[in-house]
């Protein structure tokens, strides 16, 4: 994405330009805007560096320019932490269908799970002026990530994942139950030794579900094992991994829950890999039910996670923030449902595969 918004292409400093003082300074013409606004969004070594350089150069702040920023710009700004994830593009098309049909326009910026490069693309979202933020923060994310977007004076809602305890309107899935679900599901049919594969606790999903997990198996009875959870990313390559490992172990489960389909459709390849038949040899639930799950070979038994229906609640918190942004802080928390496919069965035992 262009630094460089419509409105800086030409505004004066004085006796040189946003882009270049951006450029004596080795800084983004974005980064310069915020921290000639005192944003602090902007470091503040970096922040005093910008101004007294401005200074110097005799610049004298545009008051007319800045009350203008004040108006509404109808733009909405989303901030994913990832793309490549179908759940995500789900939730992109929900989230921009219905803030459209709002009048709204959506500008997307991804962080990859990376905090450095969320600031930076959040920072120059925000030299557009959203009336508001929509965030899924990047792994190991602060409450001082958001506090700072917010200090902008633009609403902020998350999506999907969040910071707990921070204040800001939330809306997603009910993680806790569905993995919960995921479980109780594999002890009806019998199971008693079921592993985990994925998540990690830098992200609120990655602990949610995790927590979920564990009051599956101990409403059971069941005590909980260490062993049986593989931490990683939600990826097919991480998902065959994990399997692979679980399956070295010296008494393998018979059955796994999956952090999200993804780890799941990995782990399906894994099973294949192994000589194993999904649903005959191994049970194994999914979570999201994206569109894909139905179509694998075995059909994957995953948790449907709401994503369209709680993209479209996120949009709507952020419209009732931009018109009310006193109000009380609101969550909304999909109730997740199991679909039940051809990839869970009574237990068979599993012989360990060696790495």
């Amino acid at each position: 994405m262009d630094e460089t918004t419509p409105a800086q292409a030409n505004v004066p400093l004085g006796k040189v330009t946003l882009q270049g003082l951006a450029r004596e300074l080795g800084l983004s013409t974005a980064t310069i805007s915020l921290a000639l606004r005192d944003s602090p969004m902007v470091a503040e070594a970096t922040r005093l560096k910008v101004q007294e350089a401005a200074r110097a150069r005799g610049y004298v702040a545009n008051r007319g320019a800045a009350a203008l920023r004040t108006a509404r710009t109808n733009i909405v700004a989303l901030g994913l932490h990832d793309i490549v994830n179908p759940s995500f593009t789900e939730l992109l098309a929900a989230v921009e269908e219905a803030l459209t049909a709002a009048g709204k326009t959506v500008l997307l910026g991804v962080s990859q799970e990376d905090v450095a490069r969320q600031a930076r693309t959040l920072g120059t979202l925000a030299e557009y002026r959203p009336d508001a933020f929509l965030v899924s923060p990047a792994a190991s994310s602060t409450v001082d990530d958001l506090k700072a977007l917010a200090a902008t004076g633009i609403a902020v809602v998350q999506v999907t994942r969040e910071i707990e305890g921070s204040g800001f309107d939330f809306a997603g899935s009910d993680d806790r139950t569905g993995v919960a679900l995921g479980v109780a599901h594999l002890v009806a049919l019998g199971h008693r030794r079921i592993g985990m594969l994925g998540g990690y606790g830098a992200i609120s999903t990655g602990r949610k579900r995790l927590a979920g997990y564990k009051a599956g198996l101990a409403a059971a009875g069941i005590p909980f094992d260490p062993t049986l959870v593989m931490e990683g990313p939600g990826l097919r390559e991480e998902g065959r991994r994990q399997l692979a490992r679980l399956l070295a172990l010296e008494e393998p489960p018979t059955a796994a829950v999956c952090f999200n389909d993804l780890s799941a459709f990995g782990a399906l390849m894994g099973l294949s890999a192994a000589g194993l038949t999904p649903g005959k040899d191994f049970s194994l639930v999914g979570y999201d039910d994206i569109a894909e799950a139905k179509l694998w070979h075995p059909g994957l038994t995953s948790v449907h996670t709401f994503i369209a229906e709680y993209g479209r609640a996120a949009a709507d918190l952020a419209l009732k923030r931009i018109a009310d942004p006193g109000r009380p802080m609101e969550r909304v928390e999909m109730s997740p449902e199991l679909v039940v496919r051809a990839t869970t069965c009574p237990p068979v035992p599993v012989k360990r595969r060696p790495l």
